[in-house]
């Protein structure tokens, strides 16, 4: 998921850069795009189902009008949560005023919270997180003297890997979760306007200096009188930048943590040549994100690079589409083979990830079709045993294949002559030139930063409670 907020002084056509900044963010998330404008207190929004440019167009963005302030989301809809009505962002009503909310990321004890409001009455209408989180900020916000007390309260409570932009009648606040799950930035533009984003490519889009990333567990406060960082938060845990950021989520012109996303990717190549040489003719890497780290591989291995497969510019990520099906549709209209860079070759194809293994057999019998000899398969992420608690669709071991195959059985059922991942070891390694401090790697190592989902089941008013197990208990 992603999230973008703008925040001036002045009235102005914030719709219109929102919906820039949520392009650009598109990759994070395909299901439902939203934009909530604030003019001087009065709210107008728009959400639905689809892409930007088919949610957006300039009639609609014109009926949000003019404002001083707005934001921005897209939604990345998992199998369980991708209706309609969890389109994003939400807008509440409370006793002391409005609230808009956008979150990114997942709460780990959102059915706990969601349980315990419910027996005091409270009613849900959607299943996604914000508006739980949305609840759970109003209700501190009763005895509080300030939405941004509110918010600190209210993470308190909360637990899990989040971002999230609230914008109240006079002011917009940032908050990024204490271990630091996900990245949230802020830049500013020429004519003073301050940008909130979840990647530094969404600053560039609007034309925003980019100033800083929120540290994990702080506040930041844009209002009339400047900008407050609340930091009660930090430092309350180890930080815990998911490591899948620089595999596969962000775009390759971001820059997280200091590291840019393209260096990490092209560094992962290297780390995979270094770790399984291979004779071959050519590297060749899936669009997008597998790009950077086949040019890395390329480099390090002094095997030409070269452009084998091309991406149909219309279609969306396949990892992050909802459902195995959609997913293997995809697939099959995604890429196609350069026949003339593969054919008579042994090609090495650079892959970011192999999760479902659904993609790579696709593409493995693409490039053999094409006339390639041998296909020597690379991963730049070491493999998946676990499932992901923070945001990424996977949700169980069930759909994992190297929970249940070993690296000889994947070669086989994908079809490659060979197959290497990147070492547990090296994952770390990809932001090393940047600033942070420590990473979640929990999908490969079990090592989760959290405490495990409690999975609560709401029967006759009876609270059934099953933690569900994971590797970082053992």
């Amino acid at each position: 998921m992603g999230i973008f907020g703008i925040v001036g002084k002045e009235k102005a056509n914030v719709a219109s850069s929102v919906y820039y900044g949520l392009y650009a963010l598109q990759h994070r998330g395909q299901e439902s795009a939203g934009i909530v404008v604030n003019d001087s207190g009065v709210f107008k929004t728009y959400k639905d189902s689809g892409l930007v440019n088919e949610v957006f167009d300039a009639t609609t963005l014109d009926r949000l009008g003019l404002g001083n302030m707005a934001l921005g989301h897209v939604r990345y809809g998992t199998l369980n949560t991708k209706e309609r009505i969890n389109a994003e962002p939400i807008v509440v009503n409370h006793v002391k005023g409005r609230l808009a909310i956008a979150t990114a990321g997942t709460l780990v004890n959102a059915d706990e919270i969601k349980h315990e409001l419910e027996m005091q009455g409270m009613i849900f209408h959607t299943s996604s997180d914000a508006e739980v989180i949305s609840y759970v900020i109003t209700k501190e916000r009763i005895s509080s003297s300030s939405i941004e007390e509110a918010v600190s309260r209210a993470m308190d409570k909360l637990d899990g890997g989040y971002c999230m932009l609230l914008m109240s009648p006079r002011k917009m606040i940032a908050v990024r979760d204490p271990h630091g799950l996900h990245p949230l930035c802020y830049g500013q533009c020429d004519n003073g306007q301050y940008v909130i984003a979840s990647e530094t490519c969404a600053l560039d889009s609007v034309g925003a200096t980019f100033i800083r990333e929120l540290e994990p567990g702080e506040i930041l406060v844009f209002s009339d009188e400047g900008i407050k960082s609340i930091k009660e938060h930090c430092g309350k845990y180890p930080e815990a930048l998911c490591v899948f950021e620089y595999v596969y989520t962000a775009r390759p012109d971001s820059v997280i943590c200091g590291c840019s996303v393209h260096e990490a990717r092209k560094r992962a190549g290297a780390l995979l040549a270094k770790a399984h040489p291979v004779e071959a003719d050519v590297v060749v890497g899936v669009p997008d994100s597998g790009l950077d780290a086949a040019i890395g591989y390329a480099n390090e291995s002094g095997i030409p690079y070269g452009i084998g497969l091309i991406k149909n510019k219309y279609i969306g990520r396949t990892f992050i589409a909802p459902g195995q099906s959609v997913r293997e549709d995809k697939v099959k209209i995604k890429l196609n083979p350069v026949s003339s860079t593969v054919k008579g070759k042994r090609v090495v194809l650079v892959d970011d990830s192999i999760v479902r293994g659904t993609t790579c057999a696709r593409i493995v019998r693409l490039l053999r079709n094409a006339g390639a000899t041998e296909v020597h398969l690379r991963s730049s992420a070491p493999p998946f045993l676990n499932p992901c608690y923070y945001g990424t669709d996977i949700d169980s071991k069930d759909s994992l294949i190297a929970c249940s195959h070993t690296v000889e059985e994947i070669a086989k059922i994908t079809g490659c002559d060979t197959l290497g991942y990147l070492r547990l070891e090296d994952v770390t390694k990809l932001g090393e030139s940047g600033t942070c401090k420590g990473y979640c790697t929990a999908c490969f190592d079990g090592k989760y930063p959290t405490k495990p989902p409690v999975k609560i089941e709401n029967k006759y008013n009876k609270k059934i409670s099953e933690k569900i197990t994971f590797e970082g208990d053992k």
